[in-house]
């Protein structure tokens, strides 16, 4: 193909006695004219390659039927006030909506999409008060992670002109129980700092309504290490503030103290350990995978708040992973993993069983949203068949009622979700969803789109997707492997796919892609692998070490260059999880893996959809322009295409439109690579052959 020329350097580090050359170095500096130049040849070299491909006007229509959708979340309440979002077919983001009593008059109270002319203002965290008169709420151009602090009267829809808060990047704002002041946690926009430094200048603050932000007292100082989160809230009685200094995803401090007490004092170290505290009456109650790597709970008492005398009321599940914990309706309500998908118990203040919560299937649910003192509580619960659909329970009798549906034009029955198992490399039994027509003809050939993350703890639970019904319809295959590094068997699950196990994560997604070769579902030029952030890490790993077991790869807003990512956006706070080159022992590991240094001339890759975004200010758009240049001068004969999005953060666009035109450019791709014809219909004979 005929790109744009990218030039090379000859930069070579040597780092703990190895050369590390690093040709395309010049592309870290976004700001450069050159690299503008670059960026904006190689993505209209890509849009104008895209708009050439086969089927993308039904995919449109398909996406624009499927992603315009009415739809509501599950309500916040605040004295008598319910606050939900709601999606419309005829708005691009979703609304803030308010009412008085469950059977209110429904209002708006924000509606972003009136923000900006392009849409490019995004709605961030909201927090009503606890008597539902004030909302705190960010703002985020561009849909990036920076944003703007604002505060507004319920009753009136007015914005607060003297309660604006820059950064507000990480605040998560938390009311005292006077509905006159919150905390937050408050970062400086000091363009002096270092991106990478300024996760350590985080502080803790508390607001009160109407003062500058300027006199904000500083209820908690900077921890001045960027490999920390800071950040801190009040129970809603407003009898104990509470901070946490967290050290990556696997170890975190808890600071606590008296409402009007001057000093925190420390409640628990996390040394190898995490806690996560909640607070009410006379007790906290501590979630912990302390000596117990699928975690359990303790009450503790503040008069005697010490280690030794924690009582432990819910102990470790060996066949279930417990992933949170709420206090609702004068009982803990406890979200679990089983194999990936969500049970939810509730148990007494001291942990006495009661029930599980009815959910309507397998899938994947939330744990209860409610006070701690009223019976009402809601959930949502969705499949990888089922809509999102959000329900309203009664914690005293169980009883179970939809609340909120989502109607898509879509009947579901013909599809079917397997559950199967896979052995990774050294053994480990690793968990695949396959999602497909029952119709499925099982002949070593069907089009396969493999997902997978594997990284930070976090669990894939298998959620509703809409946008892989075109593909499942046109008879592919949609795989989501739950792999290590995930939260989805606990504490040891993660710790096996982190720092210099991380490899553990790459094999167990070459055993999935293997699984569906040999059980007959695929072939590997009909195999495509697709990841996002640490995923696309995942895809990029797997692309350079496996390229002939995949005939496409997409890749969106990824971390690529492992032996520089720490110098860049949130790197440093991603250290815990990957380790660093400054370190000798880490460099022999993530120069080992990374995807950027592993590309090599005169070798067949996959082809590549690189979707990254110009705002992105928590993984640097430079990975994704490095790993792009490398392997397009690689000479690899399958297409190498950078997509960018513009005005979109790391999440996206956060427009519906935006999203509609991603997906058409995505499953366009595929089908074009893997010989996919997206505009057949399920009935028609000879389904998608690919011969």
């Amino acid at each position: 193909m005929n790109y744009p020329p990218t030039r090379t350097e000859a930069v070579v580090d040597t780092l703990h006695g190895v050369a590390v050359p690093d040709p395309y170095r010049w592309l870290e500096d976004e700001r450069a004219p050159e690299v503008q130049a670059w960026m904006r040849a190689q993505d209209t070299f890509t849009r104008e390659h895209l708009e050439r491909l086969p089927g993308r006007d039904a995919l449109r229509r398909r996406f624009t039927e499927l992603f315009y959708v009415e739809s509501q979340s599950a309500p916040t309440l605040r004295g008598n006030r319910y606050f939900y979002s709601r999606t419309h077919k005829d708005r691009e983001k979703a609304v803030l909506y308010w009412r008085e009593g469950e059977a209110g008059e429904e209002r708006v109270l924000l509606d972003p999409n009136t923000w900006s002319a392009d849409g490019t203002v995004s709605l961030g965290v909201w927090a009503p008060s606890w008597d539902g008169r004030k909302l705190a709420f960010t703002r985020k151009p561009n849909a990036a992670d920076e944003a703007i602090l604002h505060v507004l009267d319920v009753d009136t829809g007015v914005w607060s002109e003297g309660d604006v808060i820059e950064g507000a990047k990480y605040a998560s704002p938390s009311w005292t129980p006077d509905n006159q002041a919150f905390y937050y946690a408050w970062l400086p926009t000091d363009p002096s700092i270092p991106v990478a430094e300024r996760p350590g200048y985080t502080e803790l603050r508390l607001h009160r309504l109407g003062t500058p932000p300027g006199e904000d007292a500083v209820v908690h100082p900077r921890t001045g290490d960027p490999r920390t989160f800071l950040n801190g809230w009040t129970n809603r009685e407003g009898t104990y503030v509470f901070v946490y200094v967290t050290r990556g995803w696997t170890e975190n401090d808890i600071w606590w103290k008296r409402a009007g007490e001057k000093d925190f004092r420390l409640l628990v170290r996390g040394e190898g350990a995490t806690y996560g505290v909640d607070a009410w009456g006379d007790a906290f109650y501590v979630l912990t995978d302390e000596g117990a790597p699928h975690h359990r709970v303790f009450k503790v008492d503040p008069a005697r708040p010490e280690r030794a005398a924690w009582r432990e009321i819910v102990a470790e599940d060996p066949e279930s992973a417990l992933q949170g914990l709420a206090i609702v309706g004068g009982h803990l309500a406890l979200e679990y993993l089983r194999d990936a998908t969500t049970r939810v118990r509730l148990v007494t203040l001291e942990g006495a069983p009661v029930r599980d919560v009815a959910l309507p299937g397998v899938g994947a649910a939330s744990n209860l949203y409610g006070l701690e003192d009223r019976d009402e509580a809601w959930f949502v619960f969705s499949s990888f068949t089922t809509p999102p659909q959000v329900y309203k329970t009664s914690v005293a009798t169980g009883q179970v009622e939809v609340w909120a549906r989502v109607d898509l034009p879509l009947d579901t029955t013909p599809y079917t979700v397997e559950q199967v198992f896979c052995r990774s490399r050294d053994g480990t039994r690793v968990p695949l969803f396959l999602v497909h027509r029952k119709d499925l003809r099982r002949d070593g050939d069907r089009p396969v789109l493999l997902y997978g993350y594997g990284g930070f703890g976090l669990s894939l639970s298998p959620g509703f997707r809409s946008g892989i019904f075109p593909w499942l319809d046109a008879g592919g295959v949609y795989a989501v492997a739950n792999l290590r590094g995930g939260g989805e068997y606990g504490k040891a699950w993660h710790e096996a796919g982190r720092l210099h196990l991380k490899q553990n994560v790459f094999d167990d997604f070459h055993a999935a892609a293997e699984h569906l070769v040999r059980e007959g579902y695929t072939r590997p030029a009909r195999l495509a692998i697709s990841g996002g952030s640490n995923g696309g890490l995942l895809v990029g790993a797997a692309m350079t070490q496996r390229p002939e077991l995949f005939g496409a790869v997409v890749c969106q807003v990824p971390l690529l260059d492992m032996v520089r990512y720490h110098q860049f956006g949130s790197g440093q706070t991603w250290v815990p999880e990957y380790g660093t080159a400054e370190d000798p022992a880490d460099f022999s590991v993530l120069h080992a893996y990374s995807p950027y240094h592993r590309v090599r001339p005169d070798t067949v890759y996959p082809a590549l959809l690189m979707m990254a975004a110009d705002h992105d200010d928590r993984v640097d758009p430079m990975h994704a322009r490095k790993f792009v240049a490398a392997v397009q001068n690689a000479g690899s004969p399958a297409p190498c295409l950078l997509r960018i999005e513009a005005n979109a953060g790391h999440g996206g666009a956060d427009q519906v439109a935006k999203a509609i035109e991603s997906g058409v450019d995505l499953y366009s791709f595929l089908a074009s690579v893997l010989q996919v014809d997206l505009r057949t219909t399920p009935s028609d004979p000879g389904l998608s052959s690919g011969r």
